[in-house]
């Protein structure tokens, strides 16, 4: 616990409460368990379960109550040590956007093995894709040369489904139809497909492809690992993911916490299914600190076959 967070004074968690019981109830893609939760953080508000001493401790209890009924690893209450905006959102955002200037822009390592097989590192997140469109595409048209091609997503905690699209662009021939959001109310859906043009160069559909993943790859990367594992263009390799594929938008409940509610589901078109709860399942299990080796003699052997 940091020393600024010691000097915070302690929310009073009923305000705290209520405000993540209407947030849940009106905006969580499933509504049943939205009203499941909010009976639950009600009957531990009145047991006094959250009478504790700091935000960030109370962060800490709601969460795991938020995540007990179904175990939905989107559904959060965030603690930040610095105050934060009190708009939609603007918590992420400014998190994200630090990130972002000291990550060369979500990419911050591309390398060259030997064999011509090439490395390039997605981490920490995939970005909003008008941050990130001119450092990815570049670093993926430099890529493009190689004979083969590892993505590395094993620090990577998700991000925009737009740049998932934008990724899988550059890894594809044609048009692609990668993924289906299902949002709460009125049966409303999106479609998402990769791009017919893309700035620079394609790495392409046909060369050999692999995706790193640990059990820290989460959400939107883990998005990207299992559309590209579904539609037979990537050789996962590594561990199973953290298992979060709920699209989320968050909320400024007071000055240091931010309640992130999921607001839709995904459906992968070629699976039916997604992610949630399971991971993304490794073609290829492997500790994941052994996963780029692993990568690389599979890379070696396909290509000299």
């Amino acid at each position: 616990m940091t020393t600024l967070t010691k000097l915070l004074p302690a929310p009073a968690p009923a305000p705290v409460i209520d405000e993540t019981v209407r947030l849940l109830t009106e905006h969580y893609v499933f509504p049943d368990t939205a009203e499941q939760l909010a009976g639950l953080l009600r009957q531990r508000l009145t047991e006094g379960a959250y009478d504790v001493e700091d935000a960030e401790e109370l962060a800490r209890l709601v969460t795991a109550d938020l995540q007990s009924v179904n175990g939905d690893r989107h559904l959060r209450l965030k603690h930040h040590a610095d105050p934060v905006s009190p708009e939609r959102g603007a918590a992420t955002l400014d998190a994200m956007r630090r990130d972002f200037d000291t990550s060369l822009g979500g990419a911050p390592r591309v390398e060259l093995l030997d064999g011509g097989v090439a490395v390039v590192e997605l981490a920490p997140m995939l970005f909003p894709l008008e941050w990130a469109a001119e450092p990815l595409g570049a670093v993926l048209t430099l890529a493009s040369r190689a004979q083969a091609l590892i993505v590395d997503l094993r620090s990577n905690r998700g991000g925009d489904p737009d740049t998932v699209a934008f990724v899988c662009s550059y890894l594809l021939d044609e048009r692609t139809h990668l993924n289906t959001m299902h949002w709460r109310g009125g049966g409303r859906s999106e479609q998402s497909w990769s791009l017919p043009y893309v700035p620079g160069a394609r790495f392409g559909g046909s060369k050999p492809l692999y995706v790193l993943s640990s059990d820290s790859t989460f959400s939107a990367a883990e998005e990207l690992a299992y559309d590209l594992q579904q539609l037979g263009r990537a050789v996962v390799v590594g561990e199973r993911t953290r298992g979060g594929a709920h699209p989320c938008q968050g909320w400024t409940v007071h000055p240091h916490l931010e309640v992130t509610v999921p607001v839709g589901r995904a459906v992968n078109p070629v699976s039916g299914a997604n992610w949630e709860g399971t991971g993304v399942q490794p073609d290829v299990p492997c500790a994941a600190a052994d996963s780029l080796d692993h990568a690389h003699g599979l890379a070696l052997a396909r290509l000299a076959g």
